[in-house]
């Protein structure tokens, strides 16, 4: 969606919600945007006990190196580009894809694995005090 509030993120649950069969519980993995937190999309939660949401840890290396690819993506196609229509902006993107998968560089993961496991357990944390919080 264009926008990243928690109304259209309301609305992508929405889409979502009839597509997956009644019987299924349905397990969200979102970042700690404001957006996903947001006391009407707790609400929304509240109404529908099937889904939980998995919150990433904050600073998680991994999405380091997604956030790192989007900055390249950022500065080097879009930030001075000219896009009269979404699909100017769409092509930029896949070529900007093509060219970096032509010549690929793979991530090394160099994080400990201690502070790794210290950061899901705070995001177990954080999940644990948010399902309370939302049963009261």
């Amino acid at each position: 969606m264009q926008r990243h509030r928690h109304q259209e993120f309301i609305r992508f649950l929405n889409t979502i919600e009839p597509q997956v069969p009644a019987r299924k519980t349905i397990h969200a993995i979102v970042d700690n945007y404001a957006t996903h937190k947001h006391p009407k999309v707790r609400k929304w939660l509240t109404r529908h006990p099937r889904w939980t949401f998995h919150f990433t840890p904050t600073s998680a290396s991994w999405l380091n190196a997604v956030e790192g690819f989007f900055a390249k993506l950022t500065t080097r196609r879009l930030k001075r580009g000219v896009f009269r229509s979404v699909a100017d902006l769409q092509a930029a993107i896949d070529r900007f894809l093509a060219e970096t998968n032509s010549d690929p560089k793979p991530f090394i993961w160099t994080a400990d694995p201690k502070r790794v496991l210290a950061a899901v357990n705070r995001g177990k944390q954080t999940l644990e005090s948010v399902r309370l919080e939302s049963v009261r």
